[in-house]
């Protein structure tokens, strides 16, 4: 695995080996920084997932702001593609979880697991808005 916090290693490696069928997993914030990546990613498809993800979550927190309660508040996102399945849940503030598992793993038991592992540990995954270009234009 690799992170930017190596707290998160063996945390998503243990949710990994609890959900069969599991090839990836990946923590990033919301505006689509990598936190933390599982092995077999390499650093261009950890940053190309974290993208795609992030770019999901904003059209999916779109979609709750339009045709929802208004709190534009998503919770799970779930895509089945051709050969796999992507999953994507809030991680505490300002932080996603994402799954990527295979075409045959079963949508309850990941989505259960992923849960559970929020519940235990959402506190711990955060990301912090990073700061704006404020005062760093040179003269």
């Amino acid at each position: 695995m690799q992170t930017t916090d190596n707290s998160l290693l063996w945390l998503l490696q243990g949710l990994l080996k609890k959900i069969p069928g599991a090839r990836h997993g990946l923590v990033l914030s919301r505006d689509g920084l990598k936190l933390c990546w599982s092995d077999h990613l390499t650093l261009d498809q950890a940053d190309q997932l974290s993208a795609i993800c992030s770019g999901m979550q904003a059209l999916a927190q779109g979609a709750s702001v339009e045709f929802g309660d208004g709190s534009g508040g998503v919770r799970h996102s779930m895509t089945e593609f051709h050969g796999g399945q992507l999953f994507i849940v809030q991680a505490g503030a300002g932080a996603h979880l994402a799954v990527l598992a295979e075409e045959s793993a079963d949508p309850g038991v990941v989505g259960h697991q992923m849960t559970e592992f929020i519940d235990q540990i959402g506190d711990h995954l955060r990301a912090e808005p990073r700061g704006g270009a404020q005062g760093s234009a040179a003269s």
